[in-house]
């Protein structure tokens, strides 16, 4: 949610929906993961599993030191962005998404729940149960893009709001990209 509003903030909304849409692909990949069983080798493999954490820990921190080095102008004017830059922030959603590993634990622990025996193939029942997920999260997290876009405006002419909203979204990354490395499997 912090990176998807924080481009929306930053840059707009069509920004923010483009980090939308790389948060769902990331979790997609992981919903496509659980259900061929890979997610449990990588919540079972201690060195899978640290591997891909430090990959996403430091990958977090990189996100959160660009902003930290900002000097506040880095909201684009009127929150106007290009197509062409758009997919950068696409990429950044789903690399943010795939390379925290504890969405992976998150998928194996929640989806079990939803499995019923004769239903089907469990990593069918696994693929359903991921992409409801995704599908709900298509009600909260576009409504909140628009409310974070109407403050794009108001921060595209205040540079000091924009410089103190870069430090505090940088802080939170670099903060979950520790957390995330100092993190267990389970």
């Amino acid at each position: 949610m912090a990176f998807i509003l924080g481009q929306t903030a930053k840059r707009g909304v069509r920004s923010g929906f483009s980090a939308m849409f790389g948060i769902w692909t990331g979790a997609f990949i992981h919903v496509i993961f659980a259900a061929l069983g890979l997610s449990a080798v990588l919540a079972s493999s201690a060195l899978a599993f640290s591997t891909i954490k430090w990959i996403g820990a430091a990958y977090l921190i990189w996100l959160g030191i660009q902003p930290l080095r900002s000097k506040g102008t880095s909201i684009s004017v009127n929150g106007q962005i290009s197509p062409k830059g758009l997919m950068p922030i696409f990429r950044q959603g789903v690399l943010v998404s795939v390379l925290n590993p504890k969405v992976a634990v998150f998928f194996l622990a929640f989806l079990p729940q939803f499995v019923e025996a004769g239903a089907g193939p469990v990593g069918a029942q696994f693929f359903l149960h991921g992409s409801l997920i995704i599908f709900v999260a298509a009600f909260v997290e576009p409504p909140l893009i628009l409310v974070g876009g109407k403050l794009t405006g108001y921060l595209s002419n205040n540079t000091i709001v924009s410089r103190w909203m870069d430090r505090g979204l940088g802080a939170l990354f670099v903060g979950l990209g520790i957390k995330l490395a100092s993190s267990d499997r389970f």
